[in-house]
């Protein structure tokens, strides 16, 4: 069962989310999906921590926001195909995905 994240937890969630930035403490690289192999079955998204909240649908594609990720195994733990990896070569979020983070944080509160 997913635990529920604190509200301090939760705020520095928020603040990432204004920021599209990482926290300065996190020394883990972020994890990434492989669309080729991914079935899309939702384990991952369900597993994340909900102070990171990082896993997100999108189209087809289930999607890391690197910069909610903090590296944590959960989601890899949770993979029943093994297509989650480290991500050393991350690139920044797009506009698109932030506008619909923002969207879904805005529904959650």
């Amino acid at each position: 069962m997913k635990k529920l994240a604190s509200s301090a937890a939760l705020s520095e969630r928020a603040d990432r989310i204004t920021r599209r930035a990482r926290a300065d403490n996190w020394k883990k690289p972020p994890r990434r999906i492989e669309p080729s192999e991914c079935i899309t079955c939702g384990n991952c998204l369900r597993s994340c921590p909900g102070e990171f909240g990082a896993i997100f649908d999108h189209g087809l594609d289930v999607v890391i926001v690197p910069e909610l990720c903090s590296g944590c195994p959960s989601c890899v733990l949770e993979c029943p195909v093994d297509c989650i990896y480290v991500d050393e070569d991350w690139t920044p979020t797009g506009d698109a995905m932030w506008n619909h983070i923002e969207l879904t944080a805005e529904g959650a509160a």
